[in-house]
């Protein structure tokens, strides 16, 4: 039997380390296990915002150290209940009754025959500038299995959508195609069902399970770095599936060229497809972004405070939705809509802060990226090898890390603040017609990430 009070106590230890004392009491105070089924944890929780907020932010920190505290437990589900005695007298018995009543569990469990999230699908993916092309292809793929764009393979940092948007193709496929077989897993389940097979001398099951699926997603492709074994049999299984029209699909932190440690041979099979970077949303996405949660959510956003949520939270999709779930929490406990001044107060504790940078390590990073000197970027040279990573530079410490353009100016090289206005607007004008140099800073930032 297990001790649920003593278990959802280890989690909350760790969360406790990560996040601030305002934030952690807001959204964690009257949360608790209300049991755990069949290897299912129910957590109960006292709103829907919470239950929605916990979901998009902590889901895998919660369900990682779940998992490490207990090797049964595979899934976790939330529970809303409302009533704050009834949850500490009745636990048992209510969620007996939610997972009877109108709470839509069901709808949010994952399927363990294919591992796909029912929430994650294309009706509720949000489409803007930055991430288009990667929601073109994918509509490419849903028509076309197996044909089109095959391997798919997306990369980003940690909250863009990447999950998102491969367990939609996932679900959409499943649903169009019935008869097609759809698994979704994460590289580290892949390679400790490999370990685990070779200790259980099951090794064949291993690759007669993985062989029949038409269509096989794998999250998280950067952790097969360093695991040699794994990558081999990875690489076995990839030809066997695309040798039989098997759909495939990747994601990952960075560009597959910049994962340490993988071989050459699994890097060229990545690249025979389509490979897209999900960037960090831009000004534009992250406004169609609130709009459409505050939609969802009942929630009508000043345009006033979209606009300034839009410009100073500039971090993942995840990021802005806990902002924005932070400012509906309040808005439903103070029965009105929240002001721009009280707006910036809740984000000074909701939302971290931007990131810093030392110039130094993005000279040394854009520099090895091009192959070139650093000491040739505080040069006067003229020279056009310099020149471009010179100005890729200086639009990447404004653009990424809101440095002054009189600091970048003087930090590289004592230059005027003009000549660094005129490099950064340069990058942005050679962007919009240049897809050799959009490529390029997306594997710089990759590196960054």
């Amino acid at each position: 039997m297990t001790d649920t009070t003593k278990l959802w106590q280890t989690v909350l230890t760790e969360i406790e380390l990560s996040v601030s004392k305002a934030n952690f009491l807001m959204w964690f105070k009257e949360t608790y296990i209300q049991k755990v089924h069949e290897g299912v944890v129910y957590l109960g929780v006292p709103s829907t915002f919470i239950q929605e907020w916990l979901n998009k932010k902590f889901h895998n920190i919660i369900l990682r150290v779940l998992r490490e505290s207990d090797g049964q437990i595979r899934a976790l589900e939330y529970v809303v209940v409302k009533d704050a005695e009834k949850r500490k007298e009745e636990p048992q018995k209510i969620a007996a009754q939610q997972m009877t009543s109108s709470l839509p569990l069901n709808d949010y469990y994952i399927n363990k025959d294919d591992n796909l999230n029912p929430r994650y699908t294309f009706d509720n993916f949000i489409v803007g500038p930055f991430n288009e092309l990667a929601f073109a292809a994918a509509q490419a793929i849903i028509k076309k299995p197996g044909t089109a764009y095959n391997p798919f393979f997306i990369y980003g940092s940690t909250g863009h959508g990447k999950t998102h948007l491969i367990q939609a193709i996932g679900n959409h496929i499943k649903e169009t195609h019935p008869g097609k077989k759809v698994f979704y897993l994460t590289s580290e389940k892949f390679g400790s069902d490999y370990v685990s097979s070779l200790q259980a001398n099951k090794i064949l099951a291993f690759k007669e399970k993985y062989r029949k699926y038409d269509v096989l997603i794998i999250d998280d492709i950067q952790f097969f770095s360093n695991k040699e074994k794994s990558q081999e049999e990875l690489f076995h299984l990839f030809n066997s599936l695309y040798e039989g029209n098997k759909q495939i699909i990747f994601s990952s932190d960075k560009h597959p060229n910049f994962i340490p440690n993988l071989e050459d041979r699994l890097r060229s099979r990545f690249g025979s497809g389509m490979i897209i970077d999900i960037p960090i949303p831009d000004h534009e996405s992250r406004l169609q972004i609130l709009q459409a949660k505050g939609k969802m959510n009942n929630l009508s956003i000043d345009n006033e405070v979209a606009q300034f949520l839009a410009a100073n939270v500039e971090g993942s999709i995840r990021e802005l939705e806990g902002v924005l779930n932070a400012i509906i929490c309040q808005t439903q406990l103070k029965g009105r809509a929240l002001s721009l001044l009280e707006v910036k107060n809740l984000i000074k504790n909701s939302s971290r802060p931007k990131k810093t940078a030392s110039v130094k390590d993005v000279i040394k990073l854009v520099a090895d990226f091009y192959k070139i000197s650093e000491d040739s970027i505080y040069d006067k040279t003229r020279k056009k090898e310099v020149v471009k990573p010179r100005q890729v530079i200086m639009y990447i410490l404004r653009e990424d890390f809101s440095i002054s353009y009189p600091s970048i100016g003087e930090k590289l090289g004592g230059r005027d603040h003009t000549t660094v206005i005129h490099s950064c607007e340069k990058v942005k004008e050679d962007i919009k017609v240049d897809s050799n140099l959009v490529q390029e800073l997306s594997e710089i930032r990759a590196m960054m990430a």
